[in-house]
């Protein structure tokens, strides 16, 4: 698994390649190196990366620094003049160059108010349950203030954990896991070499809820492609039934030409869904999730609709009304919405009826020459510059 570490000498503070757009504010702390899985072939961000575990000395390291440089900015600030930038970057006289990273870090961090963590990359609760609890314990201690922790997790890593040590990890702190269950139909599972089934994904679900953990899981639109689409959502629907997550999130699928699922695209093997198609099934999803209490997210470029937002069950109308309202359009409007959001013009479906926006939007359209023939393409296209 790569997980060669324990005679690894200290490079400095170190810092991942991605983290949820919720955790924007956030301090990032690395526990892992990549993705111990890496082989979904929707996803290309670790590829030809090896997984490693950090040793917790190295990480109680990057957090002995920040530490440093919070306290060292903020004594700064109190000064006569405050903090300016010459000020604070004068920390780094006599200190390793590998450190700016985390001065910078912890600028950023202070400026975020403080009040959140990340732990990265892809899935830190593969570490063993007893190094978390050390460093979530030193962590809270180091920072007192902080009112959340977070980290990404895979389903299959949580299953094995034991409910004991799940609580054990909720004591020390850890507030928040983001699972990404994408789907939860078997057969597209399999496809897209996911590691992990149904019954899998339900078991950790729900045992990070036992543990009294804040969950969010992803969906996927479009992850079944046009032979799946329906399974894609109404397993994966039943399958959060069962869970009542916190938060489901989501991701619709875009596939840029470095990922293995491409080849699957361009070999006919994998049909992708257009965004027609991707509303309808958003929408199978949506109508499908019944007795939970969670609260939708859909904070991501590439989703279709950013005002598909709200709180299972009451806001299950007004989330759905705008896809209702954009299957029921006329297909030149929905062609204008398209290009209008997939050009990063549009957030929601109102602003097409923004003078100023729908101008732009037409503006893009000619200039692109989309029309209804091509506008799934173009789109497609579009997605892939937001990856």
């Amino acid at each position: 698994m790569g997980n060669k570490t324990l005679n690894e000498e200290y490079q400095g503070f170190e810092l991942g390649p991605i983290r949820p757009p919720s955790e924007a504010q956030s301090l990032m702390l690395r526990i892992t190196r990549n993705c111990p899985w890496n082989k979904c072939k929707f996803c290309g961000l670790y590829k030809g990366e090896k997984f490693s575990i950090r040793p917790v000395a190295h990480i109680l390291k990057d957090i002995d620094t920040v530490r440093y440089y919070v306290e060292e900015i903020q004594k700064i600030a109190e000064q006569p003049g405050g903090a300016t930038q010459q000020a604070i970057y004068g920390l780094q006289a006599g200190r390793p160059e590998s450190e700016q990273m985390a001065l910078h870090t912890a600028l950023s961090w202070i400026r975020g108010g403080m009040k959140s963590i990340f732990l990265q990359d892809a899935n830190s609760m593969i570490i063993k349950p007893d190094d978390l609890v050390e460093i979530l314990t030193y962590v809270r201690k180091a920072f007192p203030q902080v009112e959340r922790i977070t980290t990404y997790a895979r389903a299959h890593s949580i299953a094995r954990i034991s409910y004991e040590d799940m609580s054990r990890i909720a004591a020390a702190g850890l507030n928040r896991i983001h699972i990404g269950m994408e789907s939860a139909a078997n057969e597209v599972l399999d496809f897209m070499k996911k590691g992990v089934d149904k019954p899998t994904q339900i078991i950790a679900g729900q045992r990070v809820k036992v543990a009294g953990i804040e969950l969010s899981e992803y969906f996927m639109p479009g992850l079944g492609g046009a032979e799946f689409s329906r399974q894609n959502a109404l397993e994966t629907a039943d399958a959060i039934n069962q869970i009542d997550p916190d938060f489901i999130r989501i991701r619709t699928l875009a596939i840029p030409e470095q990922v293995d699922l491409f080849k699957d695209v361009q070999s006919g093997d994998f049909t992708p869904l257009g965004d027609l198609a991707m509303a309808e099934e958003l929408l199978l999803f949506l109508d499908n999730l019944k007795g939970i209490t969670s609260t939708v997210k859909s904070d991501h470029i590439l989703n279709l609709f950013q005002e598909v937002e709200g709180r299972l069950p009451e806001d299950r109308e007004r989330m759905t009304a705008p896809i209702r309202k954009f299957l029921a359009m006329e297909p030149e409007e929905q062609l204008l919405y398209m290009v209008g959001r997939r050009t990063g013009i549009f957030s929601k479906l109102e602003d097409l009826y923004d003078p100023e926006l729908s101008g732009h939007a037409e503006k893009a359209r000619a200039a692109h020459g989309v029309n209804l023939d091509n506008v799934e393409e173009f789109a497609a296209e579009m997605m892939k510059r937001f990856i």
